[in-house]
This record gives structure tokens, C-alpha cells and sequence, in this order.
């Protein structure tokens, strides 16, 4: 007897692929010594150029605590400092020359992550993949507005 697929937490399976797909490519950046989480603030910033904390969570959909915590080891390291913002209160982040080395030497391993993924999915099914993640993105954060 086949599961009713209806029936399944939509929460529960994109978690659990989550998790499958981020050991797949840390597996791969483990051995330029970051993980996929920080790969992606390296590769936003590197995108952005600079950009405010709250821009940067929202642009990676990471609550401030675990952006905080996960910015750490990244300043730490070199790889991103902090900068004066508009005004006192903001500061802004950025790449250093250090980091955007990181994060050159990294996208070689990113890609070979990428590659060993959609080869698995195949095109169609990474295609497929990509639709829907997008139109999840969109209906949860629509779903998300007050009076919604």
C-alpha cells in the first residue's frame, strides 16, 4: 500500500531533504573549510558587495540569531568585515580581499556539489526542483503577511 502523499508534512520532507543536500555539500566545502551556510553569506556578499545585516537574513531567509551566529567565525577568520552604515546605529558587512579569496577557491567545490546533485536529479527533475522551490518561497512568504 503506497502512502497518501497528501497526508505528508510538507515541513518534515523539505527538512529532511535540507539536511540530505547540505551534508551533500558540505561533504564537498569541507575541505576549503567552511560549510554551505557559510559559503552562502560568502557568496551573497560577494553578489551584494556590501549589505546590512537584516538585508543579508533576508536575502538568505536566516533569523539575525543564526546569521549572528553563524557571521562570527567569518569575521573572525578575515573574511568579512564590518563597515559604517547610513547612519551610527547600522553598520554594513562585506567582503575582505581574504574572503573573496575563500570564496573563489570554494566555488569550485560549490560547483562540484551543484554538478553531482543535478547529474542525480537529472535536468528535468532539477528544473522541476528549482519551479517549486520557488513558488514555496513565494506562497510562504505571502502566507506570512498579516491579514493574509
Amino acid at each position: 500500500m503506497s502512502p497518501d502523499l497528501s497526508k505528508r508534512c510538507a515541513a518534515g520532507g523539505l527538512r529532511r531533504a535540507a539536511r540530505a543536500v547540505t551534508q551533500l555539500y558540505d561533504a564537498e566545502l569541507m575541505a576549503a573549510g567552511i560549510t554551505i551556510t557559510q559559503f552562502g553569506i560568502l557568496n551573497a556578499l560577494a553578489n551584494a558587495k556590501v549589505a546590512t545585516q537584516g538585508v543579508l537574513g533576508a536575502m538568505l531567509s536566516l533569523d539575525s540569531t543564526t546569521l549572528s551566529r553563524t557571521l562570527l567565525p567569518l569575521v573572525e577568520s578575515g573574511w568579512i568585515e564590518r563597515c559604517p552604515g547610513t547612519d551610527r546605529r547600522e553598520h554594513c558587512l562585506r567582503l575582505t580581499a581574504a574572503g573573496r579569496k575563500e570564496w573563489r577557491q570554494a566555488s569550485s567545490r560549490w560547483q562540484r556539489a551543484q554538478k553531482r546533485l543535478r547529474n542525480a536529479l537529472g535536468d528535468q527533475s532539477w528544473n522541476q526542483l528549482q519551479r517549486v522551490l520557488d513558488r514555496t518561497m513565494k506562497a510562504t512568504s505571502r502566507s506570512l503577511k498579516p491579514g493574509y
